[in-house]
């Protein structure tokens, strides 16, 4: 779940203004307002039969961090409880962003996978290119995001000047490591999912290998081709079986999805 967290981070980042870091020091938020709300199914798939594995969530809210307006970002991600004896899933991640730039500020991640459980709480000091945690003080690149955060902050950016395979370079922090990662543009495609039928933007990030994912661009990724540039659809390859996952339910979007061409 991890992983699909770090996708749901890499899958919107394309959007930068040129193919390096420093177009993510600062934008204005034009796509999400406060309250917005999109839940996803995750579904797995061995031998073509796909079962509905578990649920993940994005939810949006307005605060104050050390007296400074910010968006709290939340991501959810768990197992339904009839597959916890399998493998259970129990991840939160937060991100808290400063509102006139959208740079973290802090990172908050508490993960249970199977049997094993992680918490971390870093926190960015943008001035010195430093990340602060637990285990110490992490030098990073500047206007590097983290892994919820930047799918907020890539919702805001333009893709309308970016031609088909060409690649994207951002970095993101995880797990007191900087990651260089890279998106390929592939154009635009209308698809039809479980909650019905989009116009979308697609392409395909570089995964990091894995004990779930295989490394490279195995993965698929499809938001939507309007303002609001929610994540639609993604699917994937894994170590046995496929995953596919489907926005299923939005709420409080800051513009109408116009994307959608017909519900199911």
């Amino acid at each position: 779940m991890k992983k699909l967290f770090v996708t749901l981070a890499v899958l919107l980042t394309f959007g930068i203004t040129r193919a390096d870091t420093e177009g993510f020091c600062s934008i204005k938020n034009n796509a999400f307002k406060n309250g917005e709300n999109t839940s996803f199914y995750i579904f797995y798939t061995v031998a073509g039969i796909w079962v509905h594995a578990g649920t993940a969530q994005l939810i949006t809210n307005l605060e104050r961090l050390n007296n400074k307006p910010v968006w709290h970002f939340t991501a959810i991600g768990q197992t339904n409880p009839s597959y916890d004896w399998i493998f259970k899933v129990r991840d939160n991640y937060q991100s808290y962003v400063d509102t006139t730039t959208m740079q973290p500020m802090k990172f908050l991640r508490s993960v249970e996978e199977g049997g094993y459980k992680k918490y971390e709480n870093v926190s960015f000091n943008k001035t010195t290119n430093t990340a602060i945690g637990k285990d110490g003080v992490f030098k990073i690149t500047p206007c590097i995001q983290d892994v919820v955060s930047s799918v907020y902050y890539a919702r805001n950016m333009n893709f309308d000047s970016y031609k088909v395979g060409e690649k994207v370079n951002f970095d993101i922090f995880l797990d007191n490591e900087v990651y260089h990662i890279y998106i390929r543009y592939l154009g635009k495609e209308t698809i039809k999912t479980r909650y019905g039928k989009f116009r979308c933007i697609k392409f395909k990030p570089l995964l990091l290998k894995s004990s779930v994912f295989e490394g490279g661009e195995k993965m698929t990724v499809w938001v939507s081709d309007d303002m609001n540039r929610l994540p639609i659809r993604i699917e994937s390859g894994i170590s046995v079986g496929s995953i596919k996952v489907d926005m299923m339910m939005y709420q409080n979007l800051r513009h109408p999805l116009t994307s959608l061409v017909s519900i199911r």
